[in-house]
């Protein structure tokens, strides 16, 4: 049965598929998963910097996550290009030592010691998008960074690495941790430049940022004016407007830094501008003053 299935190229094919298909999950399913659960988080604390929940802007469960599915797709796909780059660099510099490169790269897999090293480090890098999230990271100098992930690499990954990669199935497990850290790291980081990003547009009103375009928050600015009386709203200042949910509308003045809920019954939205331009150094707290 065996030389059956090694003569028939046909069966080899699909064992190769098979084996591709678990390889690449084995990867690609922990960074996925970390990061969906990460942005999840991030999105809540987007709309909690302007006192709602998503939910309260209008936003149920499943916007959430076909907007996330979305952002997962495009981070792939700039991931992908960036993968494609390091592989192609990794395989010029092989052909440029003669294939020095690929035997170091194999020599350092066959090593337990060395192999759980470099899992390790990785690990421990992932660390500082944790950290970072936390205001740990700002102001440090890149000796700072390389000392911290080495610190936390070998005093919480080394050896449990090490005894990982006495056995098959414990190289997996490792490969599945290494990987489901990579997309935590990564999480934490895109999460504090999200909400660094909403605080700009809270504090300052300044436009919405790409990363903030793809997870979907709405960059939409009105003027709100009184439907009964015709009198704008907030002194005619622009209002972003967050979302609509049971018969009112979600809004932010900015220059009062105030969220607020009105019936969409009540109001006429005017001056509707998606992703505004704003001139440099734009301040809807200078353009308050101004009109005062």
């Amino acid at each position: 049965m065996e030389q059956k299935t090694m003569n028939n190229p046909e069966l080899e094919e699909k064992a190769g598929v098979v084996d591709l298909l678990e390889r690449s999950g084995s990867v690609i399913l922990p960074v996925g998963i970390s990061l969906y659960a990460l942005l999840y988080l991030g999105i809540q604390q987007v709309y909690g910097i302007f006192n709602v929940s998503p939910e309260q802007a209008g936003i149920d469960q499943a916007t959430m996550f076909g907007r996330l599915v979305g952002t997962l797709i495009l981070l792939v796909i700039g991931g992908t290009l960036l993968i494609g780059v390091a592989v192609a660099g990794f395989w010029l510099l092989d052909k440029a030592t003669f294939g020095r490169l690929a035997r170091f790269a194999q020599a350092v897999r066959q090593r337990p010691w060395a192999a759980a090293a470099v899992g390790a480090l990785w690990c421990g890098a992932t660390y500082w998008g944790f950290l970072g999230y936390l205001g740990l990271g700002d102001g440090t100098t890149l000796t700072a960074i390389v000392i911290t992930a080495v610190s936390i690499g070998v005093l919480s990954f080394l050896v449990p690495f090490r005894l990982l990669r006495s056995r098959p199935v414990g190289r997996a497990g490792m490969k599945i941790v290494a990987a489901a850290f990579t997309g935590i790291g990564l999480g934490f980081a895109l999460m504090g430049q999200m909400e660094s990003d909403a605080l700009a547009v809270a504090e300052k009103g300044e436009p919405a940022s790409l990363l903030l375009s793809m997870v979907g928050f709405q960059d939409q600015w009105v003027v709100a004016t009184d439907r009964e009386s015709g009198e704008p709203l907030r002194d005619g200042e622009e209002l972003l407007l967050l979302g609509e949910r049971e018969g009112a509308y979600a809004l932010y003045d900015c220059a009062n830094q105030e969220t607020f809920r009105r019936s969409i019954d009540a109001t006429v939205l005017q001056q509707i501008v998606l992703e505004p331009d704003r001139p440099e150094g734009y301040s809807c707290h200078a353009k308050q003053k101004r009109k005062s």
